[in-house]
């Protein structure tokens, strides 16, 4: 843990104790997947005696805040994220917007990453999760992204069924290095994944990952930068040959 991560677990640490103190709820800001896993471990046995939740908005979000409760404090006090809809106001003449372009517009608005979750891009419209702290900003504020002119409001959770689309794809591998099950999801020789993990396109639960014989474990979950992200599951079977046989599961 370096010590940018060990400011960030104490950081976390401390509003828990403030929710102890002061007995109220209290909500950190969005943590990557490798910011989370780092506090759970830094917290085992050193946690004072109050709920705690991670929420991302949705079951398989991988950007989540830490929320603090009293023990026993109900549904009264949902957790401080907010759910907007971005829509273009001609869906006829808008652009192909991808995650990035959603995530520039909001960064072009001055909005810090840590106060922003999961960005989902659904064909022509996307969903943001972001603190409730400034969604009416947003709201009011990204009206444009790249050429297209957008309409942004705050919807009801009860309006979000979004559940990850995803493709199994099974095969032999002859390790679970990382350049090997990255070949497997992506249909692509190791050779060619070479550069993706030299030059830091690669993410393992949110932490980049240099080294092509990286060991996955069960349910690691692996973004690489321009072609995707995809869960591994692990492996079942040995084949005659002594390969693997390993599935994962691609978002699309």
């Amino acid at each position: 843990m370096n010590k940018e991560e060990q400011m960030i677990c104490s950081h976390l640490l401390d509003l828990a104790e403030a929710c102890d103190r002061r007995g109220y709820p209290m909500g950190s800001d969005f943590l990557t997947l490798n910011e989370q896993n780092l506090f759970l471990a830094f917290s085992k046995d050193k946690l004072p005696p109050v709920s705690m939740e991670m929420c991302g908005g949705y079951e398989l979000a991988e950007r989540k805040i830490i929320f603090y409760k009293l023990v026993g404090v109900g549904e009264e006090y949902p957790a401080p994220i907010s759910l907007l809809s971005v829509q273009p106001l001609m869906k006829k003449f808008s652009e192909e917007l991808t995650h990035r372009d959603y995530l520039g517009a909001l960064m072009n608005l001055g909005i810090s990453r840590t106060k922003t979750g999961d960005i989902i891009v659904q064909d022509k419209q996307a969903y943001l999760i972001v603190s409730e702290l400034i969604a009416d900003y947003i709201c009011e504020n990204l009206t444009r992204i790249r050429h297209t002119s957008v309409m942004c409001r705050q919807i009801d959770w009860q309006e979000f069924d979004y559940k990850p689309q995803v493709k199994e794809v099974m095969g032999s591998i002859a390790s679970v290095r990382l350049d090997a099950v990255i070949g497997l999801a992506f249909s692509q020789s190791r050779s060619k994944l070479t550069g993706y993990i030299s030059e830091e396109k690669v993410q393992v639960n949110g932490k980049v990952i240099t080294s092509n014989a990286y060991n996955l474990k069960e349910n690691d979950l692996i973004s690489v930068r321009g072609l995707g992200k995809f869960r591994y599951k692990g492996t079942s079977a040995v084949t005659k040959k002594g390969r693997l046989m390993a599935s994962v599961e691609v978002f699309v």
